[in-house]
Parts: structure tokens; C-alpha cells; sequence
């Protein structure tokens, strides 16, 4: 998928534009990442930053904690710039890089919440009783086999929702996963129980149809990108 190019208006944007360049030459896609930089870069602009450094009181007004901002994203903020500012120092300009010690991340504070077989059970009898919808008359199908792909797989949303036809191997009962939330690819085996679904679902949904096609497609042929409530 192509990156969205985005435009830097600062003074500060050739190097904004190349720290960018470096970070997707060695693997990164930094696509939320580009979106924080055009923000920073904005508030260059509006702090009428009129020379190639990184001023301390620059800093310390984009890492102000926003009202109602989560620590994350607050945190996430300070990582970028961070890092921009320790590229432009590799690159001999002046910049203040905001203390490591500054940043507290709870890496531990989110609890998962594991289902009981029953409510599996009561989850899947759901999906296996979906109405069928003449406006998408084949989600009853589909969900019925994405969630227990989801559970069954350990996959996230968007690795399922974007699997081609040709990234699920019926013979030998693997999914090849690709563009994932790391840019890595992976192969993730299915239980045969699984297998068999694909198969059945394959055979009613894609019959002759182009080993290009989403694996889930929407009702206009894309991917299918909800899950109704």
C-alpha cells in the first residue's frame, strides 16, 4: 500500500521529510508517526520557528499534557519528537532532546479479559444464527467463520478482515498473514476442524472467483470492515 505523502510547511520540514524517508528505509510505515510530525510541524510554523534547531521551549510546549490526553498518547508524542530531535543532533543541528526519565509508561495496566467455554459457546451459537440480510447476504456466513478464525487463530481484526483468497491455504490449513501491525509476515496454522470450515465457506462464497479477492469481502466486493453491534 502506498504512503500518503504529506506536506511540511516549517522550517524544520526537509528534515522532518527525510527523518521520515529514514525511518521506512529500514522498515518502519509510519503513517501515524507522519501525522504527529505534520502536527509538530504546524506548531513550528505558528511558533514562527525561523532557524534549523530544536529550541528547548519548543519542546516543552508539544510535550504539555493536552486536556483529557491519555499518559499513551501523551507518551507516544514525546517518542516521536525524541526521536526527530536525536536525528537532527546525528546531522550536527542544535536540538533539545526531552529526558527518558520523563516518560512513565504502565506497560502492565491492561488486564485481558479471557472468555468462559460458555460464553464461547453462547458467542458462537449467536453468530451461527445471524440473520440473513438482503443487504449483505452473505455476513451470516462470514461471521460465523471470522470469529472463530479470531479466536481460533489468535488473529486481530485486521489481519483477518484483510486476507486474500490466495493467503488461505485449504490444503495444507494455514493462513499467510501479511502487513501486519509490524510490517513482518507470518504463517499461522489452523485446527483442522477450522480447515473445514474454509473449505465449505470457500466453496459457497468464492466459487471461480479471483484468488486476488478479499477471503471476507463486503457486499461491494471489498473487504469486509465492520463488525455489527
Amino acid at each position: 500500500m502506498p504512503k500518503k505523502t504529506v506536506a511540511f510547511e516549517s522550517i524544520l520540514g526537509e528534515l522532518i521529510a527525510g527523518y521520515i524517508e529514514e525511518k521506512r528505509a529500514v522498515g518502519y510505515k509510519y503513517i501515524k508517526a507522519s501525522s504527529l510530525l505534520k502536527q509538530f510541524d504546524t506548531l513550528a510554523t505558528r511558533e514562527h520557528l525561523g532557524e534549523k534547531k530544536l529550541p528547548k521551549e519548543l519542546i516543552l510546549l508539544w510535550t504539555e499534557k493536552k486536556p483529557n490526553e491519555t499518559d499513551s498518547n501523551r507518551n507516544g508524542r514525546i517518542s516521536i519528537v525524541r526521536g526527530f530531535a536525536k536525528y537532527m543532533v546525528r546531522l550536527g543541528y542544535e536540538a533539545y532532546i526531552f529526558p527518558a526519565a520523563a516518560i512513565t509508561i504502565d506497560r502492565y495496566s491492561y488486564v485481558p479479559y479471557i472468555f468462559s467455554e460458555e460464553e464461547l459457546r453462547s458467542i458462537f451459537t449467536v453468530c451461527d444464527n445471524y440473520p440473513v440480510s438482503n443487504a449483505s447476504p452473505n455476513r451470516h456466513l462470514i461471521l460465523a467463520l471470522l470469529f472463530r478464525m479470531l479466536y481460533g487463530c489468535g488473529l486481530r481484526i485486521s489481519e483477518a478482515v484483510n486476507l486474500k483468497l490466495n493467503d488461505v491455504d485449504l490444503k495444507q490449513g494455514t493462513l499467510f498473514i501479511r502487513d501486519t501491525k509490524f510490517g513482518k509476515e507470518r504463517i499461522v496454522p489452523m485446527a483442522e476442524t477450522l480447515t473445514k470450515r474454509c473449505r465449505l465457506y470457500a466453496g459457497i462464497i468464492h466459487n471461480f472467483e479471483s484468488c486476488n479477492a478479499f477471503f471476507f469481502p463486503s457486499p461491494y466486493a471489498s473487504k469486509s470492515s465492520k463488525i455489527p453491534e
